[in-house]
């Protein structure tokens, strides 16, 4: 007797996987595009209107206070209202409100508008993260979160193409690439008729019927050989019996923080930290540093561009290593690497150099975001998954509000070398926490938050 989650872990990967996981990583690249643009507006904008570090520090930071706030908020709501629901409204949410950002008459407006996007962003992530865990097939599935990740190399690499060919256009070049900003929005009336909703979020409500549906349109796009019995048709038994593996809704899951999880809560949490400080301080920034550095706006927008094409193979060796060596192991690595990349950059004095530093850490940093969101998931049972996840995510975001604010003073006090030394510490302790993350490469998701439930096993 096998249930709903167990049918969908065994299946191949199929048309609806593909287009799900399109229809996800199209939302995570516009989201991406985004975060990416806001770097190429920084940097137009200290020359449009003069703003100190400090203000563009506030502009990067404030949208991270967004993000943090959503991230936290956006999985409670995906574990009580659903996922798809969350992740259109979280894409509707930052399209308006980046559309609208691009009509900003001064500092104060686009600040605030600024956080609106945060919110939107922060929630999106984390959710869609979620979702595409649970319908991936679990021989897979850390290489299909990691492909959903990789849609964000796409979107930066979307931004540093809109920095170049249109930021630079004219006064007016900034706003028209906030514009692009309002594809998402319409894209979320995709997401929220296209997707089908987590088959272990609707068994947690006890909607069977509709779990059904959504298995059997998985099934049917496997082909003839991955139908079920006539016992399996409504998830139970022929004698009406529950089936021993089939979720249940619980009166008390365990908490994150419960003896259980928060050894890998707190790693978890911290990796999240040490890696969004670190990407974010140096990505945010990148374009202006080079400008700092002596490299015309043009120029800058072109190293950066070149150095955000790595981020691609990046995805590509973690999405292959991760069901190779394991998704403890592949973050550590990629940490790791992300570190020695940092220091590299903080020295590099020369076209050549800072263009060679800037790739490689590219290629490790983000090859680390595929491993993270691929492994975070997996940690928690369905009940606290969006919410767990969301939440480290949160946490994470505190770094990211910090880092734009510090580099300014740390600019001050040992200039890009002393900067980027700073992100190499950050990335060391990341990969230290990585270490002590549960190996889950293999293993069924957890479907029950229950205490009394055993953890999943392989096979």
């Amino acid at each position: 007797m096998r249930t709903r989650t167990q049918r969908l872990d065994e299946l191949p990967f199929t048309s609806r996987h593909r287009r799900m996981l399109g229809g996800a990583g199209i939302g995570w690249a516009l989201d991406a595009m985004d975060v990416g643009l806001i770097s190429f507006v920084m940097a137009a904008l200290t020359v449009q209107w003069g703003l100190s570090p400090t203000e563009n520090s506030l502009i990067a930071s404030i949208g991270f206070v967004g993000m943090a706030i959503g991230a936290s908020v956006g999985g409670l709501l995906a574990d009580k209202f659903g996922r798809r629901y969350v992740f259109a409204l979280t894409l509707l949410i930052y399209g308006l409100a980046t559309g609208a950002a691009a009509l900003s008459t001064g500092l104060a407006m686009l600040i605030a508008l600024r956080f609106l996007v945060g919110l939107g962003l922060g929630a999106e992530l984390p959710v869609a993260s979620t979702l595409i865990s649970e319908f991936a097939p679990r021989k897979i599935r850390g290489r299909v979160v990691v492909g959903l990740e990789a849609f964000w190399a796409l979107g930066w690499l979307l931004a540093a193409l809109i920095g170049y060919f249109v930021v630079p256009i004219g006064d007016d070049g900034w706003r028209w690439a906030l514009a692009f900003g309002l594809v998402p929005a319409v894209y979320a009336l995709v997401i929220r008729f296209g997707m089908p909703e987590s088959v272990r979020f609707l068994e947690s409500r006890g909607k069977h019927e509709e779990a059904e549906e959504v298995v059997r349109g998985f099934e049917e796009a496997a082909g003839p050989e991955y139908g079920r019995s006539p016992r399996e048709l409504d998830g139970h038994s022929a004698q009406g019996t529950q089936p021993e593996n089939l979720e249940q809704p619980t009166e008390h899951p365990e908490t994150l923080w419960s003896r259980r999880y928060r050894g890998r809560t707190l790693a978890l949490w911290v990796v999240w930290f040490g890696i969004n400080f670190s990407y974010y301080g140096a990505f945010i920034w990148l374009p202006s540093l080079l400008v700092a550095q002596g490299f015309d706006l043009v120029k800058s927008f072109e190293y950066t561009l070149i150095i955000t094409l790595a981020q691609l193979p990046g995805y590509a060796a973690a999405a292959w290593l991760i069901e190779v060596w394991g998704r403890r192991l592949t973050l550590a690595v990629f940490l790791s690497g992300s570190a020695v990349a940092a220091g590299l950059f903080g020295l590099a004095d020369t076209p050549g150099t800072v263009i060679a530093a800037g790739m490689a850490l590219s290629f490790f940093n983000l090859g680390a975001w595929g491993a993270l969101y691929a492994i975070g998931p997996e940690l928690y049972p369905t009940a606290t998954r969006a919410s767990g996840t969301g939440q480290a995510a949160a946490f994470g975001r505190l770094a990211s509000i910090l880092a734009p604010l510090l580099v300014p003073l740390l600019l001050d006090g040992g200039g890009q070398v002393l900067v980027f030394a700073v992100f190499a510490i950050a990335f060391v302790i990341a990969a230290a926490a990585a270490f002590t993350l549960p190996e889950l490469k293999g293993t069924a998701l957890e479907d029950s938050g229950a205490a009394s439930r055993e953890p999943a096993r392989r096979g």
